[in-house]
């Protein structure tokens, strides 16, 4: 009796315990989370950065030809000058000396020529007459030449003269503006094997370019007529534009990197860039805007066969993808959408969209792409989400079971205080 008793106890437990999972099975799902990002216009771009140095476009050292004393400035530094100005003027008085030692040997060379033009035509008719001798006839005619070369030299040398002392005035050689002035008044200056270096005039500075030295590893991207984006550390705020106009061949090699120079032409209207300030430039070598821009790691997105599997199996049968003709739909690989990845194009790619709680993989055209977004030329549209990442998840439903805290049985009686009665 007692062991009757038992089995029967044993069984109603088994029955209990076996409506108790079947009831939470029941009333669990299956949920799947996914992490999605939408589609959106915006703009693409590859850039290379460099460093480089603000200078005038034409910058002129002048100097002069002639040693001297500099007599008078007249120009200083930041001042604006005319081409063919006058801006300095050296002593005069020993170049002065020059020229009229100059003239007086040309006034003897003439002389002399002269004299020997005279002399040589007077042998010559002697000579013809057989009444002097050939020697002395041939002396009167090299007197006569080589006075004619004397003539000429003493030219040549007044000339000079003029010259040497033309220099002594310093012009301008172009408009501009005085970037340096490397003399002072009284100041010998001795012009011998190099230019003595008088001033340093750029043109307007209204247009300047940047000197700016690109990676050997980068250079290949730089064209010219690229766009070009710039700060110095004088308006850190403020962002100045330019435009890629040489890119110079002559390699430059320090501590064993080489670099080339690029030349980046930027306008400088208000004056605010001045030659001499670092620029940290940012060359924009691939650029598109107002195009549909979408993560790559949605592109790098590939769900596992089996939970794809498992998805497709939770849907209803009208939502199911249906397998093509010829293929078996136990074929996972081909359900997940991976049979055929390798056979892509390099720029057709499968993403995978979102439309409420179903998601189906789609075919898009990509161009350009910075290493995280991509250009989307075709397949999706603006605010599309893209599903990026996709997670399996069980969620029970709520149980409508009554609690001491939140029901009360009309049997059970309470005791004074909120007690309930056993």
């Amino acid at each position: 009796m007692k062991n009757r008793k038992t089995i029967i106890i044993v069984a109603v437990t088994i029955l209990i315990i076996t409506s108790a999972v079947f009831v939470l099975n029941a009333n669990s799902k299956t949920e799947y989370i996914f992490e999605t990002v939408t589609i959106e216009k915006g703009s693409i771009s590859n850039v290379v950065t460099a460093t480089g140095t603000l200078e005038a476009t034409n910058t002129v050292v002048v100097g002069t030809q002639v040693s001297g004393v500099i007599e008078k400035l007249y120009v200083d530094f930041n001042s604006k000058v005319k081409k063919g100005q006058l801006i300095a003027e050296l002593d005069k008085s020993t170049l002065q000396s020059n020229l009229e030692n100059a003239e007086a040997d040309l006034s003897n060379a003439e002389a002399e020529l002269e004299y020997q033009k005279s002399n040589f035509e007077r042998n010559k008719k002697l000579f013809e007459k057989q009444m002097i001798s050939e020697s002395d006839f041939d002396l009167s005619k090299y007197n006569y030449k080589r006075s004619e070369a004397t003539l000429k030299s003493a030219k040549a040398n007044l000339n000079r003269a003029k010259q040497n002392l033309g220099y002594t005035n310093i012009y301008a050689p172009i408009d501009g503006i005085v970037m340096n002035r490397a003399v002072e008044e009284g100041q010998t200056v001795t012009a011998s094997m190099s230019t003595p270096e008088l001033f340093t005039i750029a043109n307007d500075l209204t247009e300047m370019q940047v000197e700016a030295d690109v990676d050997e590893a980068d250079i290949g991207m730089v064209t010219e007529g690229q766009r070009v984006e710039f700060s110095v550390d004088a308006f850190p705020d403020e962002t100045f534009s330019g435009k890629i106009t040489q890119v110079r061949l002559q390699p430059k090699e320090a501590s064993n990197v080489i670099t080339y120079t690029v030349i980046v032409t930027v306008a400088n209207p208000d004056l605010k860039l001045k030659p001499g300030m670092t620029a940290s430039i940012t060359d924009y070598v691939q650029e598109v805007n107002d195009v549909l821009v979408l993560a790559g790691k949605a592109i790098r997105f590939s769900p596992a066969r089996e939970t794809m599997m498992d998805y497709f199996s939770s849907l209803p049968e009208n939502e199911r993808p249906q397998p093509r003709a010829g293929q078996r739909p136990e074929n996972k690989e081909d359900v997940s959408g991976e049979s055929n990845r390798k056979e892509l194009s390099e720029n057709i790619k499968r993403v995978w969209i979102k439309n409420g709680d179903i998601i189906k993989p789609v075919m898009v055209e990509t161009g350009m792409s910075d290493g995280i977004n991509l250009e989307i030329l075709s397949g999706l549209e603006a605010g599309d989400e893209i599903v990026t990442s996709m997670e399996i998840g069980n969620s029970s439903l709520a149980k409508n079971e009554e609690s001491e805290e939140t029901q009360k049985s009309p049997f059970v009686q309470e005791r004074p205080g909120g007690g309930r009665g056993r």
